[in-house]
């Protein structure tokens, strides 16, 4: 096998998570006399975390305090209700379980905050990954390559033996900064040739093709 070791994305990659961001987001804002933002406009802010989600969101000139009020009130909606609408995308399951058949250790890097990549993970991956992780306090997010090395370095795991696997800018750039392999799915927040443009060298249209493009690595 070349790799030894798969590291995903969460939003955009194994679960469509966006109606209940956009949900999430227009309750926080409705809550605080701002404007709604459509859902279209949401998929293209997130991807750095819910504080830059939040900064993009509100209106151009909102004060720190606004800002503030927003992010906690973003954060204890989406508590609740982040898996209202949320689900694995078609043919992920499948991907995981084969992979995991064949021996790959599967793990988790995500910039969404970590209450709700352990929400998440329990609820729609019980016993799938080794190890799950969000943004945390004192660790840099994505596209910094912290949260990834240290996943890498708890499997003891060779760096050429690992790969990242995500939808967006951030995550081609965050294998890049690990200086891992790296692919980008085109089923998730950014088409294929925004990506492209972004410097992704591997793009898959869909799990059977990721597994595919992994799989043509372990014969």
């Amino acid at each position: 096998m070349r790799y030894e070791l798969a590291i995903f994305d969460m939003d955009g990659t194994i679960l469509d998570t966006l109606q209940d961001l956009a949900d999430s987001t227009n309750h926080a804002l409705t809550a605080n006399g701002l404007p709604e933002r459509s859902i279209y406009e949401v998929r293209n802010f997130v991807g750095n975390g819910i504080r830059r989600l939040i900064e993009r969101a509100v209106p151009d000139g909102c004060s720190d305090d606004t800002k503030d009020k927003v992010f906690r009130d973003f954060n204890e909606y989406y508590r609740d209700h982040c898996f209202d609408s949320t689900k694995p995308y078609d043919g992920i399951m499948e991907c995981l379980g084969q992979l995991k058949r064949s021996g790959v250790r599967l793990a988790v890097v995500s910039n969404k905050a970590q209450y709700a990549v352990s929400e998440l993970d329990v609820r729609f991956f019980p016993g799938v990954f080794d190890e799950a992780v969000g943004e945390r306090e004192g660790i840099r997010r994505k596209p910094y390559p912290d949260s990834v090395l240290h996943v890498i370095d708890e499997a003891g795991i060779p760096k050429e033996k690992a790969v990242y696997i995500g939808d967006s800018e951030v995550d081609v750039q965050t294998a890049k900064n690990a200086g891992i392999d790296g692919i980008a799915v085109e089923w998730g927040f950014r088409d294929g040739d925004f990506l492209k443009e972004q410097g992704a060298v591997m793009l898959v249209k869909s799990p059977q093709e990721l597994f595919t493009a992994l799989g043509a690595a372990f014969a």
